[in-house]
């Protein structure tokens, strides 16, 4: 199989593409090392199932009952690594260690 002067230019071209893709996931990768930022473990925490009509902090009130409900809600985001408290119905969440009394 013979490439073409264009075919080579092509290849040329998409292993540069993927070499600066892996260049950049790995200097954003030290980058957040750097900055203290860790990937949290969820290693046995417990966890919830966000249903239909659930906030963040009607989910923080049900796991922590009479604790601040902000800084649960912050910690939740910590833990799963949220940006946003925007949660969809079926996404699993990981809460603070407790028991957890969540309406069926």
């Amino acid at each position: 199989m013979r490439l073409t002067r264009r075919g080579r230019a092509v290849l040329v071209f998409v292993v540069a593409v993927l070499a600066l893709g892996v260049l950049w996931l790995g200097t954003r990768a030290v980058s957040l090392a750097a900055d203290g930022v860790v990937v949290p473990s969820h290693a046995g925490l417990p966890w919830v199932v966000v249903g239909q009509g659930d906030t963040l902090w009607s989910i923080a009130d049900a796991v922590s009952p009479g604790d601040d409900a902000d800084t649960v809600v912050r910690e939740i985001m910590r833990i799963n690594g949220l940006s946003s408290s925007l949660i969809h119905t079926g996404t699993r969440l990981y809460v603070p260690g407790g028991e957890i009394r969540l309406a069926e």
